[in-house]
C-alpha cells in the first residue's frame, strides 16, 4: 500500500517513515508538514492512505481530510493524533476519516490498522470508540426553549428578589402581564417556583438582559 504521512513534527514523520519502511507491504510515497501540503500531495501522489495528524499549521487535519475526500473519495484517511475527546473525534469522522488512532498506539497495531483499512474496515482506537459511544449531553432547557427578550427581562428582575408589582413597575407593564411571563419562564426553564428560576438564571448566566 502507498502511504502519505502528514504531520507537522519532523521527529514524528521520521519515526513513522523509519518504521513503515520495515514493512514489506508498505511504501511511504511522501511527507507533508501541514494540511495544505497534505491536500496538494494527495492529489499529486494518489496514495492509498494518508496518515493524518489532527493539529497542524495553515490547515488542520480535519479540513485537509474533508478537501481530500471531496476531490479524491477513494483515498483513505487515518487520523493519528493525541486527542481522544469527542469534540475532535466526531468532526474527523464526519470529515471522512475512515480510522482514528492515538499516537500512543503500538507500531505493530498501527500497521495492522493500515492493513484493516485497505481491507475496507474502519479502525478506531478504544478510547475513541468509548467517546463516540457516550450519549451527548442534552442542552439546557433555555437553549432548547429560548426566552423571549421580555421574558429574559422579567427573569433578570426576579433574580433581584422583586415582587410581581415591582417587576411590573420596572418594566412598565401590568402585573397580569408579569404573571404570564413568569408562567412561561417556569415552563421553558423546567422550574417550579421563583427561587428555582432565580438560581437557574444565576447558574446559566441569564441575570443580564439587553436594554
Amino acid at each position: 500500500m502507498r502511504v502519505l504521512i502528514a504531520d507537522d513534527h519532523h521527529v514524528v514523520r521520521r519515526g513513522l517513515l523509519f518504521f513503515l519502511k520495515t514493512q514489506k507491504d508498505i511504501e511511504v510515497v511522501g511527507e507533508a508538514a501541514n494540511g495544505v501540503e497534505a491536500v496538494e500531495m494527495a492529489g499529486e501522489l494518489q496514495p492509498d492512505i494518508v496518515l493524518m495528524d489532527l493539529v497542524m499549521p495553515e490547515m488542520d487535519g480535519i479540513q485537509a481530510t474533508r478537501k481530500i475526500k471531496e476531490s479524491h473519495p477513494d483515498i483513505i484517511v487515518l487520523m493519528l493524533t493525541s486527542f481522544s475527546d469527542r469534540d475532535h473525534i466526531l468532526p474527523a469522522i464526519e470529515a471522512g476519516a475512515a480510522g482514528y488512532q492515538l499516537k500512543d498506539i503500538e507500531p505493530d497495531e498501527l500497521v495492522e490498522s493500515l492493513r484493516s483499512l485497505m481491507r475496507g474496515e474502519n479502525t478506531l482506537h478504544p478510547k475513541a470508540s468509548s467517546e463516540l459511544a457516550k450519549a451527548p449531553e442534552d442542552p439546557p432547557p433555555h437553549v432548547l426553549h429560548p426566552l423571549t427578550p421580555r421574558e429574559a427581562e422579567v427573569l433578570a428582575e426576579l433574580t433581584k428578589g422583586k415582587s410581581n408589582r415591582e417587576v411590573a413597575s420596572a418594566l412598565f407593564v401590568t402585573e397580569k402581564t408579569v404573571k404570564t411571563h413568569i408562567s412561561n419562564i417556569f415552563i421553558k426553564l423546567e422550574v417550579q417556583d421563583r427561587t428555582q428560576a432565580a438560581l437557574y438564571a444565576v447558574k446559566h448566566g441569564l441575570t443580564e438582559y439587553a436594554n
